[in-house]
């Protein structure tokens, strides 16, 4: 392999090895302009997208030690790689082909393991990391809160008992006088 080639793949392969997952998108009725659209909708995501060639996407799979998926490679490549959670970046993929009807998944590596284009939509379906977090938070505190509420009750039923008897008996005094 000439030394440039071997540069590249070598950089692919350094971007592979530092992003949590691989997603590959066909890319063959992108234009220019939509192609910098999706660029500018992945940054903020802190994701990436890059075109490369098959052959050095293969070599850079095997060397950064990912699984095969060469079965997906074929035609146009481009491959989108970050640095943060998979999920929104799924999502901003998922939009991008819907809205502009291109740019169609093929295959994703998440954390070693291959995904289908079925899984990756289903986890762009899903909500975002924070609002999962803020699930799970409530249902491990849903018990707690209704232990408390109960342990709070027979004084919250004695104060309204006392508060009820109280009106009660002050409301005639205060007609009378």
């Amino acid at each position: 392999m000439r030394p440039e080639k071997a540069n590249i793949v070598s950089d692919l392969s350094e971007k592979l090895n530092r992003s949590p997952f691989l997603l590959v998108a066909d890319y063959q009725r992108m234009k220019v302009g939509q192609f910098g659209e999706l660029r500018n909708r992945l940054a903020p995501a802190g994701a990436e997208v890059r075109v490369v060639k098959n052959s050095f996407l293969k070599r850079a799979m095997s060397d950064s030690g990912l699984p095969e998926v060469a079965a997906n490679l074929s035609g146009q490549t481009a491959i989108v790689v970050g640095e943060n959670d998979v999920a929104p970046v799924a999502k901003i993929l998922k939009a991008f082909a819907a809205e502009f009807k291109i740019a169609s998944l093929k295959v994703g590596v998440v954390d070693k393991s291959v995904m289908s284009t079925e899984q990756i939509e289903t986890l762009a379906d899903l909500p975002s990391r924070e609002v999962l977090l803020g699930q799970l938070l409530g249902l491990l505190m849903s018990p707690m809160t209704q232990l408390a509420r109960l342990l709070n009750e027979p004084g919250a039923s004695l104060a309204r008992l006392l508060n009820a008897k109280a009106d009660k008996e002050g409301k005639p005094a205060e007609a009378a006088g």
